[in-house]
């Protein structure tokens, strides 16, 4: 039986990893799970998978949380220092899929245990991605990526090596919004943005996945994580899904992993790594999908990707930067205060102005640069 603490229990990719766990019961012990303020909600998870330990990373929530474990043997705890507890207990396995900056210091906590860590935090590597590497290499961790086309790229390379690629294909959905002439795109609202042709994600990374941020940020990562060369480094548009990413060898040939729009595909491969589970998710059936299209993306009515990729050319702070400022620009579209066009156009303006701050050397300076840039977008963007 292996152990495992999952950082973001009652989020979507938590979610559908403790369905894979309640598929397989006796193959896992829970050690911890965590969330939010989803107290009621995380002491129900954690009575069913007799974890060790629930923690809420809102203190305010504890008391809730305690109540709702009354009479069990479940310890409760709240706070972030419990969460970086929850983070560095002795497990096989640790998914951290907390959302946003509040995630980086217990994956870290995770990573400096030198275990299995499986990423579903994109900040990690996007924010702090220079650090958070160093530190898996002073550690000797292993990351597993959970992100449907990076956990691609990690099955393709299987058995192969860095110098023996050519090329690595991030491919896209291209959105709700890929066909749209740039006059439709200047008025877009919330409501269409959040409608994802082929996945069911939340508003913010369906908002993302329409301006093609999504996959700026994808880029970067994979620059962290596969270190190929940022010209080895390709973005693909296919509407379709299937093929979820690719990596092409100097002898020509091309691997490519294909499978259904389903997180649980690639939880499953971090799950069983380096073997194989069953999902419940259905076969695909290339013969009813009939044919696989690709186009090349569109960086003028789409600029994301450019931006992502030229904050990874100058590296240091520069992705924290355009992280931050995309999350506060994001917030204000769906608020109602910003043109869908005008994201892009925020980002790449706090880009470009004023003194960009050193590279951070650890998680508190990439917190730091993350609150200041927030600062100057709302500055900017004359919101409070």
């Amino acid at each position: 039986m292996r152990s495992l603490a999952i950082l973001g229990a009652t989020g979507s990719v938590g979610a559908s990893t403790l369905d894979l766990i309640r598929r397989n019961r006796g193959d896992w012990r829970v050690v911890a799970l965590t969330a939010n303020c989803q107290a009621e909600e995380l002491a129900k998870l954690a009575r069913e998978f007799e974890a060790e330990v629930a923690v809420v990373g809102d203190e305010s929530c504890l008391p809730q949380l305690r109540e709702a474990l009354a009479g069990s043997s479940i310890e409760a705890a709240g706070g972030t220092q419990a969460l970086i507890e929850a983070a560095s207990r002795p497990a096989d396995l640790t998914l951290a899929a907390i959302v946003g900056c509040a995630g980086l210091a217990p994956t870290m906590a995770a990573i400096e245990q030198g275990g299995t860590v499986a990423l579903a935090n994109k900040e990690a590597l996007v924010s702090a991605g220079e650090v958070m590497t160093a530190a898996v290499a002073r550690h000797g961790a292993t990351l597993l990526p959970v992100d449907s086309e990076h956990n691609a790229i990690f099955q393709c390379l299987a058995g192969n090596s860095l110098n023996q690629v050519r090329s690595i294909t991030l491919t896209a959905s291209g959105g709700p919004f890929r066909t749209w002439s740039a006059a439709q795109l200047a008025a877009a609202t919330p409501a269409q943005a959040v409608a994802h042709p082929n996945w069911d994600m939340g508003a913010k990374i369906s908002v993302d996945s329409a301006t093609m941020f999504n996959k700026g940020l994808e880029l970067i990562e994979a620059h962290h994580l596969f270190p190929v060369g940022l010209d080895a480094l390709r973005i693909l548009v296919h509407p379709q899904s299937v093929i979820h990413s690719m990596v092409e060898y100097r002898d020509g040939s091309t691997l490519a992993q294909l499978g259904p729009a389903d997180m649980r595909v690639p939880i499953a491969s971090c799950l069983a790594w380096p073997g194989r589970i069953d999902t419940p998710c259905e076969p695909l059936d290339l013969a009813q999908l009939g044919s696989l299209t690709f186009e090349a993306p569109d960086e003028q009515r789409f600029p994301a990707t450019r931006l992502a990729r030229h904050a990874a050319e100058i590296g240091g702070a520069a992705p924290a930067v355009l992280n931050a400022a995309n999350e506060v620009a994001v917030a204000a579209f769906l608020g109602g205060h910003l043109a869908f066009t005008d994201i892009a156009v925020t980002v790449e303006r706090i880009l470009s102005t004023g003194n960009q701050p050193p590279p951070p050397r650890s998680l508190e300076e990439v917190l730091a640069v993350d609150a200041a840039t927030r600062a100057r977008t709302r500055e900017m963007l004359e919101i409070a």
